[in-house]
């Protein structure tokens, strides 16, 4: 199950963890968004200890969204020491979402 990333704990979650972390920015009126949610947590359970994965409700956590210029959701961020390395916009296949993680896992 993926992690709740908020505006409190976002630093100390995300830019600090030693991980990459893969944060979904999502609302929960968004359809596409909870379409993409099965496989976020699917991710979380097969990537478990490789990659720390959580997601970002814009609607409560609008600074977070507007730091990172997200714009339409869904919209996947993948950090690394602390910064943003990847992002991917938009719902997509499965095999499409893996595939963006290879970029940031090798």
């Amino acid at each position: 199950m993926a992690a709740v990333f908020t505006s409190e704990n976002f630093d100390t979650e995300v830019l600090q963890s030693d991980l990459p972390v893969l944060v979904d920015f999502y609302a929960d009126w968004c359809g596409p968004c909870k379409m993409m949610s099965p496989m976020v947590d699917e991710i979380a359970q097969k990537q478990e200890g490789k990659l720390k994965v959580g997601k970002l409700n814009v609607d409560d956590a609008q600074d977070i969204a507007t730091r990172y210029a997200v714009m339409s959701i869904p919209t996947f961020i993948f950090f690394k020491g602390g910064e943003a390395v990847h992002k991917v916009v938009g719902a997509m296949p499965q095999d499409a979402f893996e595939q963006e993680l290879t970029h940031v896992l090798g």
